[in-house]
């Protein structure tokens, strides 16, 4: 149905942790820029919590970062992610993660009921959340995503905040195993 969503492979140009960590800040931010949705200032911020030692390192400072930053803050990076087989999808302007990420799911194969369900759900949740559903679909397939949705449409909005940002590092703690060796 979404002929935008294609399957890219990554660059699988990988760096170690102490090379990460020998960074200047510019280059570090750069380097994980793309870890979390359209907002290196989580990258920028964690270069001060360097060195790092392991991939799993990096990612506890990026989470740290995260945990840190004001409700505003975590808002605007929960509402720059796109909404799964939605507008930016058809547009094709998806960033290569999340392009590659929602193509690995099969929602670039979902049949006319399954987007129509898709996009409903996602227009009844951007209603009653202020935001995107957001779920990490690595293993997961279009049956998953669709009843996780349907199940986190009854929570409350307090709890699809929390539950959007701990979908967020999943989904960064998958972007950095493409990008951090260990």
């Amino acid at each position: 149905m979404l002929e935008a969503i294609q399957t890219l492979t990554p660059t699988q140009i990988m760096i170690t942790p102490a090379a990460l960590s020998a960074l200047d800040q510019h280059t570090f931010t750069d380097t994980l820029a793309a870890i979390y949705e359209h907002s290196p200032w989580i990258a920028e911020r964690s270069w001060t919590l360097r060195p790092f030692a392991s991939r799993d390192a990096v990612h506890q400072a990026l989470a740290q970062t995260l945990d840190a930053a004001s409700d505003a803050e975590k808002l605007g990076l929960i509402k720059a992610h796109p909404e799964l087989a939605g507008k930016a999808a058809v547009r094709g302007e998806l960033t290569d993660d999340s392009l590659r990420e929602q193509s690995g799911a099969g929602l670039g194969h979902c049949s006319a009921e399954e987007f129509a369900t898709i996009s409903r759900i996602n227009r009844e949740y951007g209603e009653k959340f202020g935001f995107p559903f957001i779920i990490a679909v690595k293993g997961l397939d279009r049956t998953d995503i669709i009843a996780a949705m349907q199940r986190r449409l009854a929570h409350s909005r307090e709890a699809e905040f929390i539950e959007a940002l701990a979908q967020i590092k999943r989904i960064a703690a998958f972007r950095l195993a493409e990008k951090i060796s260990d």
